[in-house]
């Protein structure tokens, strides 16, 4: 019997054992294996239907060298989901009639340059359409520089030229993100901190959510681990976050995320109107990269946005947020541990068909 026949003998005896099970059987079994096949050092994640939270688990180690179990309250980089957050809260700001989309966004800050002949709006921003590019190299990718406001985050990178000219193409970058921070402060009068606490984070129960700062530890904070080749998980070198905090810089836990994708799915952040701005194809058609604004739109046309969401991948870091309206459902993946964005994405598309089986 060749190797084929017998891979495919497997899957289907593993299925079957799968559908015998129940829900929580089927989810306990499919998500501890993101630590026993040696995918991540810890990792929690959990899935609502209606609003109501039908599981949630977490495995392996939060700090393995001190023997201490990552748990439901344990604290991890969002990585990009950050992003989500940060343009609900611009689309707060759109909904009271503080910030047009469609003008340049040198109007409400009026430190920002323009480079390109096509001015930059909030619009381009929210959709990587821009042409603000990335990280220079991994430096700054790795960055270990500490910028105590996001004005100095801007410096770093407010004098490059663009990628290209804005609205003519989509590239994706969390620099974009730290404007759009710079944004919110301007026209709320807030730090962004502040206004996300304030606007986000407190209205959607989000009580373990945040700013990282770098060399504070908080309590129930995650350490930090990498994903090696044939699966060697190694301790990662801590970067700092403060070059990206919009984009990229903060932490939270999967029962805070749960509630995130329920305040979006009962319009307590923003209105259903906003809510189907946000998840329409801005990102261009050409580049059928499936963006909105502030969310990837998952599925091929014309069925974009029936799935919307976003992954996190950063250094210590493997994250992922799925929303499904019509199912009014929420998915959350989140590991301590970078490079294994796959393996955490592929657990959470599965988890969506598992919360939908009956007890």
């Amino acid at each position: 019997m060749n190797k084929s026949v017998l891979t495919l003998i497997s899957l289907t005896i593993f299925t079957l054992s799968l559908v015998a099970q129940t829900r929580t059987e089927t989810s306990n079994t499919l998500f501890e294996r993101l630590v026993n096949d040696g995918h991540v050092v810890g990792a929690s994640a959990g899935y609502s239907v209606d609003g109501q939270t039908l599981w949630e688990s977490a495995i392996g180690y939060a700090d393995k060298s001190e023997n201490q179990n990552f748990n439901l309250n344990t604290k991890v980089r969002t990585a990009s989901i950050a992003k989500s957050m940060t343009a609900v809260a611009v689309m707060q700001l759109v909904e009271q009639g503080k910030i047009d989309l469609n003008i340049p966004i040198d109007t409400y800050i009026s430190g920002f340059i323009q480079k390109g002949e096509t001015k930059i709006t909030t619009k381009h921003i929210l959709s990587h359409t821009s042409g603000i590019n990335a990280y220079k190299n991994s430096k700054e990718a790795e960055n270990k520089i500490n910028y105590a406001t996001l004005k100095d985050a801007y410096s770093v990178f407010k004098d490059r030229k663009l990628r290209f000219e804005p609205g003519t193409a989509y590239f994706y970058t969390s620099y974009g993100y730290v404007v759009l921070g710079l944004l919110i402060e301007h026209v709320s009068g807030m730090s962004y901190e502040t206004y996300m606490q304030t606007h986000i984070w407190d209205k959607a129960g989000m009580t373990n959510t945040g700013v990282e700062k770098f060399n504070e530890q908080g309590e129930q904070t995650s350490e930090l681990y990498h994903k090696q080749k044939k699966n060697k998980l190694i301790e990662a070198t801590p970067n700092n976050l403060s070059n990206r905090i919009p984009g990229g810089g903060l932490f939270s836990t999967t029962t805070d995320l749960l509630n995130f994708g329920n305040a979006l799915l009962n319009h307590t952040l923003i209105r259903e109107e906003t809510l189907e701005l946000m998840i329409q194809h801005h990102s261009l058609e050409k580049e059928n990269n499936g963006y909105g604004f502030g969310f990837y739109l998952y599925g091929k046309q014309p069925n974009e946005g029936t799935i919307f969401g976003h992954g996190g991948a950063q250094t210590g870091s493997s994250t992922q947020l799925f929303i499904i309206p019509s199912l009014k459902t929420v998915v959350v993946v989140m590991s301590n541990t970078s490079g294994a964005g796959g393996e955490v994405s592929s657990v959470a598309g599965q988890l969506i068909d598992i919360s939908q089986q009956k007890e």
